[in-house]
This record gives C-alpha cells, structure tokens and sequence, in this order.
C-alpha cells in the first residue's frame, strides 16, 4: 500500500474545519431571535443558507470520517466497486474518495 499521510493530514486538518464551521452555524442558528420583526425577518432568510451549507458539511464529514476509516482497515486508495486503485491524480482532489473514476457516479 502507498504511503498516503499527507492525504490523511489532509483530511483530519478539513474535518477539524468543518466541525468549527458547523459548530459555528448551530451557535447562529439557535441564538436567541431577535425581538424586532423586521430585523428577526432578515435573521431567518439567514437561516436556510446556513441549514443547507450545514447539511452539506455534514455529509462531506461523513465522507471524510468513511475515508479514514478506509485507513484503518488498510483499504485507502482502493475502490470499493471494483477494487481497482484509484488514482493519485484523483486522490490529490478528492482525498475522500471511495471511487476510482470508472466508477464514480456521475451526480
């Protein structure tokens, strides 16, 4: 198996960025509403920008969390379809990747 800890790094180093991240959205999005209606109207078109970059944090963690599970079991950098070693090219932009590019879905 290759070496892969700088991608590992980079993966722990983008988890820790987006637990801060989404930590600091749920500060946001469970502060205390503000009393004026005008201003707790603008407040709340705040929110589901927030909610959906938030979701979207969390399913990116899970990917990331997956990855580095896939280092524990000694399985990083191989499909999980078809087995094939994904590519170093592809693994320096998706670190988190479970998918060689054959097989990558294409949503």
């Amino acid at each position: 198996m290759k070496d892969y800890e700088d991608l590992r790094w980079r993966l722990v180093q983008r988890r820790e960025d987006l637990r801060d991240r989404l930590e600091r959205f749920e500060t946001q999005l469970n502060a205390p509403a503000d009393p004026d209606v005008e201003d707790r109207s603008v407040e709340r078109e705040d929110d589901e920008p927030m909610e959906t970059l938030g979701l979207s944090g969390q399913r990116e963690m899970a990917a990331i969390d997956a990855a580095l599970k896939r280092f524990e079991d000694g399985t990083f950098g191989v499909c999980v379809t078809c087995g094939d070693t994904i590519s170093d090219a592809r693994l320096a932009l998706l670190p988190q990747t479970p998918f060689c590019k054959v097989c990558a879905p294409s949503d």
